[in-house]
C-alpha cells in the first residue's frame, strides 16, 4: 500500500481514486466529527431551529453565506499549498483559520479533528518527506489544513476533495440535526438531496472569491455557539 515515501498515487478518474475519496469523506472516519454540532444545537434549544423546513434554512443559510466565502474558501487554498508543495501558504492559511474561530468551542473542535486526522494519516503512512516535515510547523493544525495533506496522500484530486469537504460538512451537520432536532431518517435525505444540489455551486464560489474578499463573519452563527458554551445539557461539544 505505502512505500517510505508515501502511498503510491491512483491515477486521476480511476476507480481508486474514488474509493480513496469515500475513505476520506465518510462519516466513519475516526476524527470525532459525530461529536460536534457548530452552534446548531443551541439554536435548536432556542426555537430558531424546530423542523425540517427551519433547518434546511440554517444549514442553508450557513452553507452558502458562511462556508462558501470562509471555510471552503480556506480549505481550496490550503489543498492547492499541499499540491504545490507551499510550506509559507499552508502555514499562513491554517493560521488564518485558526484565528478566524470566534469561540472556543469553534477553535477547539478544528484543532481537535485536524491534529486526529494529521495523527490517522501518518499512521496509515499517507505523509511523504514534504507533510512530515511542514506539520510541525502548523501546530496546533487545522481540519482543513490536515484534510489538505492526507488528500494529497491518498492521491486524490485537488477539486474532488474540495467537493468531499464540503459534503462531509453538510453530512455531520445533518447528523446532528436528526438527533437534536430530531428529524426522521426520510427527513434528513430529503435534506442531503436539497442541500448537497448546492455543493457544486458553493464550492466553485470558495475556488474564485479573492483572497482579500474571504470572510468568516457570521455573527448569529457565532452567538450561538458562544450560548452554547453554557448550555444546561448538551449532547455535542459545539
Amino acid at each position: 500500500m505505502t512505500r517510505s515515501d508515501g502511498p503510491v498515487p491512483p491515477r486521476a478518474g480511476d476507480a481508486l481514486a474514488l474509493v480513496r475519496l469515500l475513505q476520506l469523506a465518510s462519516p466513519a472516519l475516526p476524527i470525532g466529527a459525530f461529536s460536534y454540532s457548530q452552534g446548531l444545537e443551541r439554536v435548536v434549544e432556542d426555537g430558531v431551529v424546530r423542523d425540517l423546513a427551519t433547518t434546511q434554512t440554517w444549514l442553508g443559510d450557513v452553507l452558502e453565506l458562511v462556508l462558501a466565502s470562509g471555510e471552503a474558501a480556506i480549505a481550496w487554498r490550503l489543498r492547492v499549498a499541499a499540491t504545490e508543495r507551499d510550506a509559507a501558504a499552508l502555514q499562513r492559511w491554517n493560521d488564518w483559520f485558526r484565528a478566524s474561530r470566534e469561540t472556543a468551542e469553534l477553535r477547539a473542535e478544528t484543532e481537535q479533528m485536524g491534529g486526529s486526522l494529521a495523527k490517522l494519516a501518518a499512521d496509515l503512512g499517507l505523509l511523504d518527506g514534504f507533510a512530515r516535515d511542514v506539520l510541525p510547523e502548523l501546530q496546533p493544525v487545522t481540519l482543513p489544513a490536515a484534510w489538505a495533506l492526507t488528500a494529497r496522500g491518498l492521491g486524490v484530486d485537488g477539486e474532488s476533495s474540495h467537493i468531499a469537504y464540503v459534503w462531509a460538512w453538510l453530512e455531520n451537520q445533518l447528523m446532528a440535526a436528526i438527533k437534536s432536532v430530531p428529524l426522521g431518517q426520510v427527513a434528513g435525505q430529503r435534506l442531503l438531496l436539497a442541500l448537497g444540489a448546492r455543493i457544486p455551486a458553493v464550492a466553485e464560489r470558495a475556488r474564485s472569491v479573492a483572497d482579500d474578499d474571504i470572510t468568516s463573519f457570521a455573527p448569529g452563527l457565532a452567538i450561538a455557539s458562544s450560548r452554547h458554551e453554557t448550555q444546561y445539557t448538551r449532547l455535542f461539544r459545539s
